[in-house]
Parts: structure tokens; sequence; C-alpha cells
């Protein structure tokens, strides 16, 4: 009776305000904290009935943000039961990094990607100096705060790493953040898998829109390697060797520049180093903000001086561009014709494809991007190819019921 009076006492000092996202996992709401007058938002977790037990992912979550203290990762204010929901409060952040990248009315200098990509690549690096995977890198997951500083959230899906002979499961990150390993079925891991999604991060700041944009785990390796050139044995020696390997039609490597033709030279080599296919080779995130990228001119812009879009209402789902690609070669029991496509980077015949939505991320975002219907005043401009901003996907549902199941065993494991 004591500790249901102390969680009422707890949650009272919350006074909540609207809804700011809803997921598979719960619903987060805006909340004032009424000791301090402190802006908060409060993760509200559905724990199920009592037999189904604790929530590890939640319980996860807690345990590693308590140990994350840096300015470019998420503030863990607080966490306490109520009413059979486990509560999480967080600082409140104003928006994420996919409502600036969406929103036409912003205009994103070279000195502004390139401050956005430091701040993110420094949550990164830090996350891995602790031994610990992010695994759900994506724009909506980077959270932006009233003085520009961008944050790291949602670590459900994060893990200790580091035991050479630790296994993972590979279905983590939405799909089109996915690096290749995952999609071909790896189950060890490191580091490289957050800097493949922060790759495409990079790259769509760039453009303005999703990089790779595949409708299936098949589709996407295929669009993978139609943007950046099917991986050759000397490049990746022990691709052949993954649990789910396949060998698709060979694509020569284009030019970056074809694909991003205003970024500049270190731009398109730092890019370059992170979308290097070998996992082993690939640069790390404290690598990454030691290029010359970060000390050429223009200088990353001061966060305080980022551009930040006006509150903004939900984003609807929308269609994108797929186009015939590559083919799978073998085994011949998995032969099939695979639809790569470059997103607009060919001029072949166009089909639609419906992508699944978004579900299951909680976001402590408020409002929703205005003026979708005016002409973006984009770092490059890609309406010449008539596409659309689609809606991101997310594990499905059934692979969250499996990746729920495994996280929960993985964390009764000792790390």
């Amino acid at each position: 009776m004591v500790e249901l009076d102390l969680s009422k006492k707890v949650a009272d000092r919350y006074l909540k305000r609207e809804v700011l996202g809803e997921g598979t996992y719960g619903v987060v709401y805006k909340a004032i904290d009424t000791e301090t007058g402190q802006t908060v938002a409060i993760k509200k977790i559905r724990l199920g009935k009592q037999k189904e037990g604790v929530n590890f992912t939640a319980l996860r979550e807690i345990k590693l943000l308590k140990e994350l203290k840096y300015s470019h990762i998420i503030e863990l204010i607080d966490a306490f039961p109520h009413k059979e929901n486990l509560h999480l409060v967080f600082e409140f952040m104003e928006t994420d990094l996919e409502a600036v990248i969406r929103d036409r009315n912003i205009f994103l200098s070279p000195g502004d990607i390139k401050s956005y990509l430091q701040m993110t690549l420094r949550g990164l690096a830090f996350c891995h100096k602790k031994w610990v995977l992010h695994r759900d890198m994506k724009p909506n997951n980077l959270l932006i705060g009233s003085n520009g500083q961008l944050k790291l959230a949602d670590f459900g899906l994060a893990r200790i790493f580091g035991s050479p002979d630790r296994r993972f499961t590979h279905q983590v990150f939405a799909r089109w953040y996915r690096a290749p390993e995952l999609l071909f079925g790896t189950k060890q891991y490191g580091s490289g898998v957050d800097v493949w999604a922060a790759a495409c991060i990079f790259a769509e700041l760039l453009l303005r829109r999703p990089f790779l944009q595949g409708s299936s785990d098949i589709d996407q390796l295929g669009k993978i390697f139609a943007a950046l050139g099917t991986p050759s044995p000397s490049q990746w020696p022990d691709m052949v060797y993954l649990p789910d390997y396949v060998e698709y039609q060979y694509v020569p490597t284009p030019p970056l520049r074809s694909l991003f033709p205003v970024a500049s030279d270190d731009a398109l080599d730092l890019l370059s180093k992170m979308f290097t296919y070998d996992p082993k080779v690939r640069i790390s995130a404290q690598q990454a903000l030691e290029h010359r990228y970060f000390t050429s001119v223009p200088l990353p812009t001061d966060p305080n001086k980022l551009p930040r879009p006006a509150p903004k209402r939900e984003p609807k789902a929308s269609d994108f561009d797929s186009h015939e690609g590559p083919t799978v070669l073998s085994p011949p029991r998995k032969s099939r014709r695979v639809i790569p496509g470059r997103d607009g980077f060919e001029g072949n015949s166009l089909q639609r494809d419906k992508v699944e939505d978004n579900v299951g991320n909680s976001r402590q975002t408020a409002g929703d991007t205005t003026g979708k219907n005016d002409p973006a005043p984009m770092s490059l401009d890609f309406s010449v190819f008539g596409l659309k901003a689609p809606s991101r996907p997310t594990i499905n549902s059934a692979d969250r019921s499996h990746l729920k199941r495994k996280l929960d065993l993985d964390f009764q494991q000792p790390e």
C-alpha cells in the first residue's frame, strides 16, 4: 500500500498535456513537472497482464540511459510505475531531424548539414565508446531541442556489444537504414551497423529525401547495389559466408558525384567511407568525426542558428518509386527478379509500391510539418524526378514479435 501511495504521488507530480506520439509499446505525452515547472515528455509503456511479466525492452532502455549521460543523448529524468504502466520521463525536445528534412520551408546550407551530422556522430561515438549499439538510427529518433542541440533517442533496441562470440538478431533498424550485413542475415556485428545508418541519414540530409527505399529486404539490397555498385569478393571477403547471402547481378560502382552532384569533395569522401561494404573496413564514428570534412569551409553551423520547423501535423503515408534492376543469380532456389532501382536516378518505367506504415515508434516531438504542398527550397532539387516523400518503414509486426521475444530472452543473459 505504501508503494502504491508513493507511485501515485510521483504520478501526480506530472501534469499531462497533449499526446505527442503513439506506438506499439505505448503513448508519449507532453507534460509539466509541477515541482520544477519544467516541460517534459512522458513515455507511458503498457506492461500488459501480470502473467506476462516485466517489459524487458523498457528495462534495458532505462538501464542504458542511466549510464549514457552525454550532451547528444536524450536525458532520462525519472521512471516510475503507475496503474499497470511504466512511465519514463525524458527531457522535452521540440522536434526531430525527420521534420527538419521534410519541411519544405527550410533551406539546409552545407554548414547546417555538417552540424546535424556532427552532432549525430558525436552521440554515436559516445555510445560506441561505452560499448553500446543503438540499432535504431533514423531521422525521427534524432531529437532536436529549443537550443538546436541534436540528441539520440529511443534506446529500446540498444544492446551492449564487444564479446567476440555474442550473437544478436539481424532484425533491427528500419529497413531503409539497415546495413547490408544485416540484410544478409549476420548474427555477429558491431558498431559498423550504426555507422551505415548514419551514412543513410547523411545522404538524406543532402537529398532531402530517403536515399535507399527498399520495399523488402531483397529489394533493399538491390537498391543498395544499384546505387553503390555490387560488392566484389575483394571488397568484402566475408560476404559469401553470411547466412542469407545470395549472388546479385553485377552492377559497376557509379561515381557518388552522379548521385550527389552539389556535395563537396570532402563530403563525398566521408560518405564513401561510411558506405564501405566490409564492416571491418568501414570507418568508425570517431574516425568520421576526425575527417577533414568537419574542419573545411564552411564550418558546422552553431546549433543555436540551425533552422527548425514550425509546429507540424502528423506526416501522411505516400508512395515511392522503384525500378527494375539486378537479378539474383544464385542459389537457384532463391533466384528472383529484385526491384532495386535508383530512386529516380534512372529513367526506367515507374512502378508504385505502398510502403509499410510507420508503427511502434514513440516520438517525443510536437506538432507536424507545415507547408507540405509548397515548393521546397532544397539543398538539391529533386523535383525533376517527380518524387514524393514516402513514409518510413519500421520493423514489421511479425519481426517485432520475434524481436521482443528475443530481447526478453537476451536480457536475462549476462551482458
